[in-house]
């Protein structure tokens, strides 16, 4: 019986596993497979014989067969789940083939742009955190750098597709990681404010803006943020070149990071939600198909599954329509410890936005002019990461009001207008042909740093919006056009139109 094995069986598995093969990848480029040159064996005779019976045993070659090809499938399904479709048509050609009756594999399947798993995600939050950005507006992370000529990106599809595979209760687990995660950084946040250097300086910058703001016009100078940003340089670099501004900017960054994770999460679960209850008629008017079985008196199998069926479908509908506020989750369970007594070091910290954002800014230029040249190396075009991290620390300690009252982007347009506005003067009056060159350089920095500047403002006042729960947190700005808020180089009069 062994011999039978070895010698007929497995070299007939083994020959009819590498015909499916061959056949469901017929679309590659593949030997030649042509019978009228070089003949094919007849195959369909042994599985077509009955069961051969040796001394008080039965040998059923089809049997052994199917089992055979039921085990290698459903084994190598598991290993890449991307692969079931392949052997899902490998399934059917073995049944139109051979005859075969195989077994569905029952496993979760996965699609050919799976992405990145959300366990894995899950798993190495503080990794993913770091090696990607997020981009606000069309929901995606991009990795920074990599070692291949492509990077990898991670959308609302391959969440949605890691949700179908994974099951919805994947969602809380990977709320309850963030949240481990977040409460580490935020240790690290409290620590870098409660050091003297820095609180001491938020502390004086404060005072200053108090007693100086009406003579400011209510702007907190540009002037003073960027002396800020430059001073803080001199209490040390890392071995990177990266100032303590620089490490707490990351640090926000990473924040703002975790918290667009957590949004993608939402919306791929409402995608997954949505693709499974795309075959409801009406979603406002489900029937209730346990009460229908028990009036037409069926079978007590039947209702019980019309009962499951309608727990699906109301579980479905409910998570379609409303979602989870893992948002409004987040920001309740942290804002007591932050708003705390104990952590009045924390009650300054819109002051350091300032000078945060232009530690931000000029490192978003730097990673966009490294786009274009040979060494990559910390190019980027998108870290909305940044603005979602001072939006929620923000809400956190109730300090929207308190960064509202520094009018801080009315300050930087005002600041480049009115160099803008020195420059065209210095070129009206010159006539010297390298010095128009070097003033329309400085016009075309000026330019870059003002539209890098509105778009963080613009992400800002986005990334703002998740975290609204009332009226009082809308903004007290008055709206104006573009044009009108170019035309004088006075803080009030150059605010930077609003979405």
């Amino acid at each position: 019986k062994d011999h039978f094995e070895q010698e007929i069986l497995l070299p007939l598995c083994t020959e009819i596993e590498t015909d499916l093969r061959l056949s469901t990848h017929s679309h590659l480029q593949l030997d030649d497979r042509n019978p009228l040159k070089y003949g094919k064996k007849n195959i369909s005779s042994l599985l077509a014989t009955p069961p051969i019976r040796f001394f008080d045993s039965y040998m059923d070659i089809k049997k052994h067969v199917t089992h055979y090809l039921d085990s290698t499938f459903y084994n190598l399904t598991t290993v890449a789940l991307h692969d079931w479709r392949s052997y899902a048509v490998m399934r059917n050609l073995a049944h139109q083939k051979y005859g075969l009756q195989m077994i569905e594999a029952h496993l979760p399947s996965q699609t050919i742009e799976q992405g990145i798993d959300v366990l894995e995600i899950m798993r190495n939050i503080h990794v993913f955190v770091s090696r990607y950005s997020y981009n606000l507006n069309n929901q995606l992370f991009v990795e920074q750098s990599s070692n291949n000529k492509h990077l990898n990106t991670i959308n609302i599809r391959h969440i949605a597709n890691s949700i179908r595979t994974h099951g919805t209760g994947i969602m809380n687990t990977t709320i309850n990681f963030t949240f481990q995660y977040l409460r580490k950084k935020f240790f690290v946040f409290s620590q870098f404010l409660y050091d003297d250097h820095i609180y001491s300086r938020l502390v004086k910058d404060a005072r200053f803006f108090k007693e100086q703001k009406e003579d400011l016009d209510q702007c907190y100078p540009y002037e003073r943020a960027d002396k800020f940003n430059r001073g803080i340089r001199k209490l040390g670099l890392t071995p990177e070149g990266l100032s303590f501004l620089d490490q707490f900017r990351i640090l926000i960054t990473h924040i703002g990071n975790a918290m667009g994770y957590i949004r993608m999460i939402r919306s791929g679960g409402i995608h997954s939600c949505a693709s499974a209850i795309r075959y409801v008629p009406d979603l406002d008017d489900i029937v209730n198909l346990e009460e229908l079985t028990k009036e037409e008196e069926l079978p007590s199998d039947t209702v019980q599954a019309a009962a499951i069926l309608d727990c699906v479908l109301e579980n479905l509908t409910k998570n379609f329509a409303e979602g989870t506020a893992y948002f409004k989750m987040l920001v309740d369970v942290f804002t007591k410890s932050m708003r705390d007594s104990k952590n009045q070091h924390l009650k300054n910290f819109y002051m350091i936005i300032p000078p945060l954002t232009l530690n931000f800014v000029e490192q978003m230029m730097n990673g966009k002019e490294k786009i274009n040249k040979k060494n990559k190396v910390g190019a980027t075009f998108t870290d909305d990461g940044f603005s979602m991290g001072i939006a929620y620390i923000l809400k956190l300690l109730d300090q929207y009001s308190a960064f509202d009252s520094l009018h801080w982007f009315q300050s930087v347009n005002a600041k480049f207008s009115s160099e803008e506005k020195a420059v065209k003067d210095s070129r009206r009056k010159e006539t010297d042909i390298k010095l128009d060159q070097t003033n329309t350089l400085t016009m075309k920095r000026l330019d870059q740093y003002r539209q890098e500047f509105e778009l963080l403002y613009y992400s800002l006042s986005s990334a703002r919006i998740f975290f609204r729960t009332d009226l009082e947190d809308l903004p007290i700005e008055v709206t104006k056009t573009p044009v009108e808020a170019t035309a004088s180089p006075d803080c009030d009069s150059a605010l930077i139109p609003l979405l």
